[in-house]
Parts: C-alpha cells; structure tokens; sequence
C-alpha cells in the first residue's frame, strides 16, 4: 500500500512537472544522487566506452531515478540500469508510459551533470621529449579546493540564514585556510565578478553549454581574484580564479564580516535565459558534487615572476 501511494504522488507530481509546462522548459529540480551512486554510474561508463554497446553515466542515473522515484538509489540499482540499457528491448519499450519520466530525469541531471565528465586530452611528453595532446575519457571537472589545501564540509544546503532577511542556503560551505586557491570547476564565462554584499567577493562562471552557473562566494579581502581575471574573460577548468576568504555580510565594500573563513560553493541550473535572475532561481544541492570531484583536483603552483598561478 505505502509503495502504491509513492508511485502515486511521484505520478502526479511529475505529471504536474515543470518540464511538461506548455512554455517547455523545467523549472524546479530535485538534485539528490549520493557520491557513491555517481561514481559507479561514471564508472561504468567508461568501463564500457570501447564496447559495442556503451553506456552513458547519465542515462544510468536518470534510468535508476525514474524506477525509484527520486536521486536516492544504491550501485545495485546503478549497476541494474546499466544493464538494462543494453538490453534487446530499447528504454522506451521497456518503461511503456514512464519513458516520460525517464526523460525528464535525463534533462535535468544531465543539466547538473553534463559538463563534469566526457572527453578531453591531456599534454604529455613523449619519448622524444616533444610535448604532445593525449586523448583521454572520464572525469574532466574539477573540484573547487586546489589539490594539496585542506577542506572539510558538511550537508548544509537549505540551512537557514539570517543576514539581511531570512532565507536558505543554497550552497556548500567549504571550510579552510585564509588564501587557499580556489579553481575553476569546469570551463565557461566570467558572468559575475565583483562584491556582493552577502557573497562579499564572489565570482560566477557560466558554463559554455549556459546550462550551469557556478558560484564561489566569500573570497578573501583586498586581493579575492587571480592576477587579471576580469569580467567576460573565458577560464579553463582547473584555472584558479580565486582565494579563500571570509568577506561578505556588508553593504560596503572589502569587509570580513563572516566569522569563519570557507567557500560558499554553489550551481544555478538555467534551462531558460528568464530564470537567471529572478525569485525562482534553479540551486541544487552540490554536497555530493563536492565528494565526487575531491577525487579530481588541479595541481597548481604560483610563479612569483609573472605572479600568476
């Protein structure tokens, strides 16, 4: 009976979906994969990117979501929805009438996740010594702490706050050391740069496909950014673009009013220009995000003579 009346409101409230809206575009996602559960279905992925029948990671998980009903599944559900998608019958016979669901779920996480793995090359020294551009497959993005810098974080997305008025956090606050490099998660546009009197410094990429807006908050006071970076330039992922801080929580300018010294960390999902700014902005939970790419972090290091990392 329980399972029957889950089925139920999951049917209406997809049914009642954003992404069945007569405009056409989603307008509330509920981003809720665990570390594990991605980092399995990216996996597979790539353990099958030379078979005959290769798996997309986001296929997996949009698959999984549409039996369960939500991002909450374990790698036993991950590891069956890959096999189904290489099965004889196609997803849209195997589903019937919750194909839809199946694309909505493939829209919407390939919206949060579709810039963080896939193809790329990496410059490598041949024997020769001549430098060269490797092909490669997985993971590309990476997190937003430079490798080698400590951080620690928790669950706090949709915790309160009361500066200014009361709302929710919609972020990862990543706490750490006074300077610590901050780098770019993927490749995109400088949209936002500049002080934000909650963010205080604070810097937002967005990515190339426009589906992902980047935000990295509270960076330090007097020097927050990396040497030259301005407004509309274009950054690479791994770039550090930033140092860790605690400014922010003041109209003026260049104030510390934030007691703890972190990185608010968050993603903006815009599926239509009109939801950029406005009071019913896309901001998923990037906890597990964060897990997923502390295993990919960017190697940096300051050259004092062109003082640029």
């Amino acid at each position: 009976m329980k399972k029957r009346l889950f089925l139920c409101v999951l049917c209406l409230l997809l049914a009642l979906s954003p992404a069945h809206a007569a405009d056409g575009y989603i307008k509330w996602v509920d981003f809720d994969i665990g570390a594990s559960a991605m980092a399995r279905a990216l996996a597979l992925d790539i353990e099958s990117r030379d078979s005959e029948q290769p798996v997309n990671w986001i296929d997996i998980l949009a698959l999984a979501a549409t039996w369960t009903g939500s991002g909450k599944f374990s790698n036993t559900t991950v590891n069956k929805a890959a096999r189904a998608l290489t099965a004889d019958q196609s997803i849209e016979k195997q589903l019937g009438n919750q194909y839809k669901y199946f694309l909505y779920f493939r829209e919407a996480y390939g919206a949060v996740l579709g810039g963080l793995a896939g193809s790329y090359a990496i410059e490598v020294t041949g024997e020769d010594g001549e430098r060269y551009w490797k092909p490669a497959y997985g993971l590309k993005a990476f997190s937003p702490i430079a490798a080698g810098y400590w951080y620690s974080h928790y669950e706090d997305f949709g915790a309160s706050r009361g500066y200014g008025f009361k709302r929710k956090h919609l972020g990862n606050d990543l706490m750490g050391a006074l300077g610590t490099p901050i780098v770019a998660v993927e490749g995109g546009t400088e949209e936002a740069l500049g002080w934000n009197r909650y963010g205080g410094w604070r810097i937002g990429i967005r990515s190339d496909d426009k589906k992902r807006y980047w935000y990295y908050a509270h960076l330090r006071k007097d020097n927050p950014y990396a040497e030259g970076l301005q407004e509309g330039d274009h950054v690479q992922a791994g770039d550090v673009i930033g140092f860790m801080g605690r400014s922010g929580y003041s109209i003026k300018e260049n104030v510390d009013n934030i007691k703890q010294v972190h990185l608010h960390f968050g993603l903006q999902l815009i599926f239509d220009e009109s939801q950029k700014e406005c009071d019913n902005e896309i901001w998923v939970d990037v906890y597990d995000i964060v897990c997923l790419l502390n295993q990919h972090r960017s190697s940096v290091r300051y050259d004092a003579e062109s003082k640029t990392w």
